[in-house]
């Protein structure tokens, strides 16, 4: 099957893969744009998942300020090499991170940052909530569960939706850029000032 050179073009720009890569993405799609970008997530994340026990000990510290200078962010991003966190990709993850979290307001990195007493507070107020509605006990429990998860989202910045394109998360971004740069790249730390609050 003879692939739109035009198909792979658009491909290219949605995803930063290479053009083999999308040739074989679409080729295997029959030439849909939408399952080829879910095949080329599904190798992301295959990429990712590969290169994540490799330890980050380079990158950068970033810092993002707000128009009116009323909210910023300081933002440590890490890779392996010194010559990928000099590269313009590295850079602009890092400055749309450090965006991203001015605008989302994460509180922790992943789920097992949230510390137990928070998350078993939560969990105490979405029982509580979901006993009041007077379901049986399996959908309240399926409640309490899907309340939970949507709390993640909300909490956590790797499982929140990225601000410039809310259909992928913060986690799946940080996949993309694995597999196009070809190193494990991970989020340390990050610190969210807004003029006022403790």
């Amino acid at each position: 099957m003879a692939i739109d050179t035009t198909l792979v073009k658009d491909l290219r720009e949605k995803t930063g893969a290479g053009v083999l890569d999308c040739q074989k993405a679409l080729t295997q799609a029959g030439g849909n744009l939408t399952k080829a970008l879910d095949f080329l997530r599904q190798k992301g994340l295959a990429t990712a998942q590969k290169k994540a026990g490799r330890t980050t000990n380079d990158g950068l510290v970033v810092s993002y300020i707000h128009a009116g200078n009323k909210l910023g962010v300081l933002l440590e991003v890490n890779c392996e090499t010194d010559f990928v966190a000099k590269t313009d990709d590295f850079q602009e993850l890092a400055r749309d991170l450090a965006m991203h979290i001015a605008a989302a307001s994460p509180l922790h990195i992943k789920r097992e940052d949230i510390p137990a007493e928070a998350l078993d507070k939560e969990k105490e107020t979405v029982l509580a909530q979901a006993k009041e509605s007077g379901k049986p006990a399996a959908v309240v429990d399926r409640i309490v569960a899907g309340r939970l998860e949507k709390f993640y989202a909300e909490a956590c910045l790797l499982e929140q939706p990225f601000v410039k394109d809310p259909s992928v998360t913060i986690k799946d971004l940080l996949a993309q850029k694995i597999a196009k740069l070809g190193e494990n790249i991970s989020i340390r730390r990050f610190t969210r000032f807004r003029l006022g609050e403790e």
